[in-house]
This record gives structure tokens, sequence and C-alpha cells, in this order.
């Protein structure tokens, strides 16, 4: 952008609330306040906070338009950018949590509306927040803004959001009105999603900024896949396990091979934790929340297992954020590197999607997912693995 330009921000203050609870969503008051119950801390403004900061420091004339509260001025003031305020038109809306509003699709779509006239709109959330803007912004027609997505929500499908915080502000300070692109929203049932059941759909597309390094991609579908390669990964995995290590299972069906390879009923899209015994595997917990995770890791030995999303390369920080700061922390800090507490699972045709591009760390700590930097082994077959290049999703945005 040239001159002085004028960014909005809308942030869904509940997004992601629901994934270090294991919740694996945020929709939902019900889903919400189970999570809250669970210990679970908003992020989606502290995500969209650092997107303000990254934008100001490269273009420091940008004014910021937003609405009240949670939903964004909350974020710019901790940024410490000028702001101006809209009050998007009152209406009735579901009740949040603690009684606040800011967690309905029509908050999010009143307020996307009162921003129309801002050169780019920034919004912070994840796949269902994207759909609250699509709507909003069809509803604008040829008023509404091009639209950048901040990413904060448990799952993170769409190809409209860039692959950090941090890069979606880099993203708007370089935006050229003149360079646009379109990019797809896509979303799941979050019920079906808890049965077991992944099915993204596609809602449509949202005008975006033309920089496809800086965006995520959607997420790419392992269906083509042959259960037999997944089994040869697994069966490459078990070989590796030593006794007395707990093995943390992210979500996925590479994982989830790994489990069944052990004889265990592990979850789909789950976090698990399981240790290999003399008679096969054993199976210490399913399901499991950040909290119960953090008691399982602190002061055992352990390895994380993760899986790659096709498409994107995001290793950490989608779909699995119950892998939170403090537990990665307390995964590295057991061994003599991330080499060793981290085991990297992809067949050949996954990585193949990438083209190239590094796999991604996006815990919510920077410092960490900088740790994670430089080469990884991936195991792609059994008695098969190759060195990829892994870094923090912010890394070159900082």
């Amino acid at each position: 952008m040239t001159g002085a330009a004028v960014v909005g921000l809308v942030v869904n203050p509940v997004a992601g609330l629901g994934g270090a609870a294991g919740l694996k969503g945020s929709d939902g008051v019900e889903v919400q306040r189970a999570a809250l119950a669970m210990g679970a801390t908003p992020r989606a403004g502290e995500r969209a906070a650092r997107a303000v900061r990254t934008l100001m420091a490269r273009r420091p004339g940008t004014r910021v338009r937003t609405v009240p509260g949670r939903m964004g001025e909350d974020s710019v003031l901790a940024s410490g950018a000028p702001y101006d305020l809209v009050r998007p038109p009152s209406g009735p809306s579901e009740a949040a949590p603690g009684g606040a509003a800011g967690t309905s699709a029509e908050d999010t779509r009143r307020a996307v509306a009162a921003l129309a006239g801002v050169d780019l709109l920034l919004f912070a959330g994840g796949d269902g927040t994207a759909r609250d803007v699509l709507d909003a912004v069809r509803a604008l027609g040829g008023q509404a803004p091009p639209v950048l997505g901040v990413p904060a929500g448990v799952k993170v499908y769409s190809g409209c959001f860039a692959v950090s915080p941090a890069a979606a502000g880099f993203v708007a300070a370089e935006f050229d009105p003149a360079r646009t692109a379109e990019a797809e929203v896509v979303d799941l049932d979050e019920d079906a999603y808890r049965r077991g059941l992944v099915s993204p759909r596609l809602y449509g597309s949202l005008r975006v900024p033309a920089a496809r390094a800086a965006l995520s991609g959607r997420k790419a579908g392992s269906s083509g896949v042959a259960p037999a390669t997944a089994e040869g990964v697994a069966r490459e995995v078990v070989a590796r396990m030593r006794p007395g290590i707990r093995y943390v299972l992210g979500p996925g069906a590479t994982t989830r091979a790994v489990g069944r390879a052990l004889g265990l009923a592990t979850t789909l899209l789950g976090v698990d934790v399981v240790e290999r015994g003399p008679k096969g595997g054993r199976l210490v917990a399913a399901d499991v929340a950040e909290a119960e995770l953090f008691g399982l890791v602190s002061g055992k030995e352990s390895v994380l297992v993760l899986s790659v999303i096709g498409g994107q390369g995001f290793v950490l920080g989608r779909g699995n954020q119950q892998v939170s700061p403090r537990v990665l922390d307390a995964l590295l800090n057991g061994g003599s590197g991330p080499g060793e507490r981290l085991l990297v699972l992809a067949t050949q045709q996954k990585l193949a999607t990438l083209k190239g591009r590094p796999l991604l760390a996006d815990s919510g700590d920077e410092d960490l997912d900088r740790k994670l930097g430089g080469h990884v082994q991936v195991i792609t077959g059994y008695r098969e693995s190759t060195i990829y290049r892994i870094c923090a999703a912010s890394e070159e945005f900082d």
C-alpha cells in the first residue's frame, strides 16, 4: 500500500479457545464455556495484536480502523497503534461466556459491514470466522474490501489465511490494491469432526492480497494415500520406539496408524500418549487436553510424534494446540535437541504437495518455534526417511 492506508481489524475473541482443551473447535457457547472451565485461554486477541505490530513496524503511517472491545479495539490498544473506532449497529446476539458480546456469527458479520470502507480488512479467527466474513462480503457486494485472515482458530484449512500473525502484518504492509487473488473458504461440521468424520466443504472464495508465499493455502486432503503407505511409516516409528519413553501422538491418520501398529485404539483427531512395552504398546492416556498432557510429559522423557498437513506444511499450531508452548518446552528440555524429541511423519506424496516449501511451526511462542528451526528427519516409510527443512511460520516476516 502507498500513502496513508486504512486497515480494518475484526477479531473473533473466542477463536481457538477449544484447541488446547481438546474440544476440536470453538463453535457454540457451550463449547466455549467448557473450554474456559478446563482452563483454556483466549489467544485470538494476542495474535491479532502481533499482526498489527508487524504492520505498523513496516508501514508506520497506517491508520487502523476497528470495532469496540474484544472484537478489535483491545488488540489494537495492546499493539500501541493509532486507531479509529467504528460501532456496528446493535442487534440480538448469542450470549457469550461471561455475558460479553463478540462470539456469534452475526457479531462478526456486523463488524465486517461496519468496516466496509477500509483498504484491507484483517480478521483473526479460524475457518468458521472465515465463513462469517464471506457471508458479510457477499452482502456488501462491490463495496467489500479485500480481506486477509490472521490464523487464530483450531482448524485453519482455508486458503485465505496468512501463515502466521507476523506474516499477516507483513502482507498488509506491502499490500497493493491492484494485485489481489481469490482464496478458498472451507470449513468442517464440528459436531461430525468430533466424531472423527473429516469432510471439508467448500463455501466460496474471498479476495485476498496476491502474496502466495505468505498465505497458508488450502489444506490438501490425504484420501489418495494408500493405507499401506501409512502403515509403512507406522512400522518404522514403532521400530524406533524405546521402552520407558512416552510418545505423544498428534492428530492424523498417519499417527493413528502408529497406534494400530502398537495394538492400541488411539484417536484420529485427538492427542494420545503411548508407551512401548516388551509385548506391544500401552495407552497411557487418550484424547488429552493441554493441562493433562503437560502433567504427563513434565519430568518424564518423552517424544513428540506429529504428521504434516498436506498442502500447507504445518507441523505445529493447526489442530494440535494441546501441544502448547509450555508442553513443547517441557519436551524439548528433555533431550539434547529438537531432533531427539520430535518425530515428523509424512508420506512422500504429502511432501511432494509442498513443492519444496519448508515445514512450519506456529505454536504461539515464536522463540520456541525458532528453536525447532533447521532440518529434521521425516519418516516417509518403513526404513525410509528424508531430511527436510523446518522453520517458524513467522521466520521470514519478523
